[in-house]
């Protein structure tokens, strides 16, 4: 593939009118929605048991899965740039976000509150819209790559900080949060069925979004995924299938083919 050829894509109307229907369905849905405050039991782990000194050990622990996967990620970016592949902004800042959200959740996890719970969400919020943009430049066109990762992390990390400064003054609203969280990967679901990918190792994407949904389940399950093993909780489960569903896409990343300078 040339690179005349890799920055050219045929994009067809009706899936994408699908998808920005789904878009105005959600932000409506959300927006009529009345204002969502942090629940305290969120805060409320199955597994608090103390090793090393620490609470929450396991949870602590797990966490750092995600620094590994970021620190695997920019490797396998120095190494594209090593043979001359031009890397995206988005593609780099996903491999930093998700180095970041190991310490962040390690914080939190260490004393569970609402208020360290906010550099978890950050970093998760960077993360979350900078795979946005990766999509969106491999399925719509890759100017979206460019020219829309600015505006999208300031959606993101802007409903973090506007989460933050309501839970603060006494109204928590979580609802700009949970779009950043949840809109997206269902965008991106229907954006890869729909489109497909230009260069992107497909079946890790997939396999990917399948490690979400079960890291997201997982975190559901919490308290019977520790009952039922009396070895791990379902979060520190999460912890481990979300960071290697990040680790797929990052492998997905290093195999695409075709990037170029316009990235």
């Amino acid at each position: 593939m040339n690179g005349a050829e890799s920055g050219t894509r045929r994009v067809h109307r009706g899936p994408l009118l699908l998808v920005a229907a789904v878009a105005v369905a959600a932000l409506a849905a959300v927006a009529l929605a009345p204002p969502m405050a942090q629940d305290p039991a969120y805060h409320r782990f199955a597994d608090g048991r103390r090793l090393l000194g620490l609470d929450h050990f396991w949870n602590v622990a797990s966490s750092l899965a995600f620094t590994l996967a970021g620190l695997w990620g920019l490797r396998l970016h120095l190494r594209r740039r090593a043979r001359g592949a031009e890397v995206p902004l988005a593609e780099w800042l996903f491999a930093f976000a998700v180095l970041l959200i190991g310490p962040g959740s390690a914080w939190y996890h260490l004393d569970p509150t609402t208020e360290s719970l906010f550099w978890d969400r950050l970093a998760m919020a960077v993360a979350f819209m900078a795979l946005f943009a990766a999509v969106l430049g491999e399925t719509v066109a890759p100017a979206w790559r460019r020219h829309g990762l600015a505006p999208l992390l300031l959606l993101g990390v802007g409903s973090v900080l506007y989460w933050r400064l309501t839970e603060r003054a006494g109204a928590g609203d979580l609802r700009p949060y949970a779009l950043v969280q949840f809109l997206p990967p269902l965008l991106m679901v229907l954006l890869l069925a729909l489109q497909g990918s230009r260069s992107y190792h497909a079946p890790s994407i997939w396999q990917a979004l399948a490690c979400y949904a079960l890291a997201k389940a997982a975190e559901l399950g919490d308290g019977v995924v520790m009952q039922a093993t009396g070895v791990v909780s379902g979060h520190t489960l999460k912890h481990l299938l979300a960071a290697a569903a990040c680790a797929l896409i990052l492998r997905a990343f290093a195999g695409a083919t075709g990037h170029t300078a316009r990235g």
